[in-house]
């Protein structure tokens, strides 16, 4: 399962890339000499017009070949004279205007926007919204507040949602409703079991709606629905349908408690008291470390894990038009462009540790836990995995669309492109720069198996 989804992932979304350099390369009149899914070797191909259609052993890329593309690198490389200028063809890349060049390489970051995008539409129109099916609200994480939402944390853990806005709350749509689709402005929600009634201002800005919506999680019982084969609560004898009670001593009611006591023991001996068929037991297992950032600080820190999944709370679909589809789709395609921004920042300055890197490894198992929890969760994954793609892509470094990019601008602003010597020598620090980071991604996984 696991090998199959990451072929169908990796295969899909490069295509989806090349895909969209082959049309607009197409559309502007440029030579297309080959269309190639995968790198190295091929292994299957066929000649159509003037465009060699190629599948290739390494599932790990992708190109498209245009006339006049690169050639004059090329020619150096393979030991033609310095001295000698090449004349594109009027059919060539280089030969197009810088607009219509830059319209060729964005095309790839483009399509993988639009998939990502159409694949969030058509879930919500097909299988409908998800909502979890509580009311009961668990930790609210005042971190996470926005100006005017303060009021949230007044919030006891344990209480039931009644009403939000005036709608009454039968499940957590009716807060999700609240506050992501809800006008800019105050908002009355009342609680029952503590009873009490709370008055925040719904942020304008859709990145704060999101983070309000974050804050607030809703009530999960620690009962274990899946333990890590090989992990310290695996060792330890901890079963699925196990309800955690304790950890050291200090009772936990609720998933985040368990989670908290976990974290702040890092690589120690402890004890957790468990629930099992109406009797309890005691396991004793040896925490993991692993190095993570503080959302609250932004600081690394060691935290405690133990390899167990609980059940979510069981979820509802409901059905919703094209038109609130589209909107659901536009609005998940901001914020999960936005949070990948937001992570390649804070890996830049520091806020995210290189650890958090994952190779070809993390994008298998990633795929393969999607893959097993339904169509729908896959092609969630798809779409995330494909604005990841369209964002790295875009990163201002030669051998990269994002780098080619630069090139242009640089074109554009000076009157000529640069040299050939100089392109050669930034594409040749661009490969040296993506190699270092795909043996760091790679070496994290490695250490991840390891327990490291």
């Amino acid at each position: 399962m696991t090998v199959l989804a990451t072929i169908i992932v990796l295969g899909v979304l490069i295509f989806v890339h090349e895909l969209g350099h082959f049309l607009a390369a197409k559309s502007v009149d440029i030579e297309v000499k080959r269309f190639s899914i995968g790198l190295g070797p091929r292994i299957w191909g066929v000649q159509k017009g003037e465009t060699e259609y190629v599948l290739s052993a390494i599932p790990l890329g992708g190109y498209v070949k245009m006339g006049g593309m690169a050639d004059e690198m090329m020619d150096r490389v393979e030991g033609g004279p310095a001295e000698s200028v090449r004349t594109p063809g009027p059919r060539d890349f280089d030969g197009k205007p810088v607009w219509a060049r830059a319209w060729v390489i964005s095309a790839g970051v483009i399509m993988n926007m639009l998939f990502a995008l159409g694949v969030y539409i058509a879930s919500a129109a097909l299988w409908g919204v998800a909502t979890a099916d509580t009311t009961r609200v668990g930790r609210v994480v005042e971190s996470l507040l926005p100006e005017g939402t303060e009021a949230l944390a007044m919030i006891q853990p344990g209480a039931h949602l009644t009403s939000v806005g005036g709608e009454i709350a039968e499940n957590w749509g009716a807060f999700e409703r609240g506050i992501l689709e809800g006008d800019p402005g105050p908002l009355t929600i009342e609680v029952a079991d503590p009873a009490a009634t709370v008055e925040i201002r719904v942020p304008v800005a859709e990145e704060d709606r999101v983070r309000t919506y974050l804050a607030v999680q809703y009530w999960l019982d620690p009962v274990v629905n899946y333990v890590t084969p090989g992990s310290p609560a695996d060792e330890g004898g901890v079963q699925v349908g196990d309800l955690l009670l304790s950890v050291d001593g200090t009772a936990v009611a609720r998933w985040d408690e368990f989670v908290h006591e976990i974290e702040a023991r890092p690589a120690e001996q402890v004890e957790l008291t468990i629930e099992r068929d109406g009797s309890q037991i005691t396991r004793v297992v040896t925490l993991n470390s692993v190095t993570e950032t503080d959302p609250a600080t932004g600081e690394e820190r060691a935290v405690g894990k133990v390899g167990i999944l609980v059940e979510s709370a069981p979820v509802l679909y409901s059905s919703v038009g094209l038109v609130a589809a589209t909107r659901i789709g536009w609005r998940r395609t901001v914020f999960t462009t936005g949070m990948i921004l937001n992570f390649v920042r804070d890996l830049f300055t520091g806020g995210v540790s290189p650890r958090s890197l994952g190779s070809i490894i993390t994008i298998g198992q990633a795929s393969g836990q999607a893959a097993s929890m339904g169509m729908d969760m896959f092609l969630g994954f798809m779409a995330l995995f494909s604005i990841n793609l369209a964002v790295l892509n875009l990163l201002p470094i030669p051998i990269l669309d994002g780098g080619h990019l630069v090139f242009l601008a640089i074109e554009a602003v000076r009157g000529r492109a640069l040299s050939v010597e100089q392109r050669m020598r930034w594409s040749q620090v661009g490969l040296i720069v993506i190699l270092g980071i795909m043996v760091l991604a790679l070496s994290n996984d490695i250490l991840r198996l390891f327990g490291l």
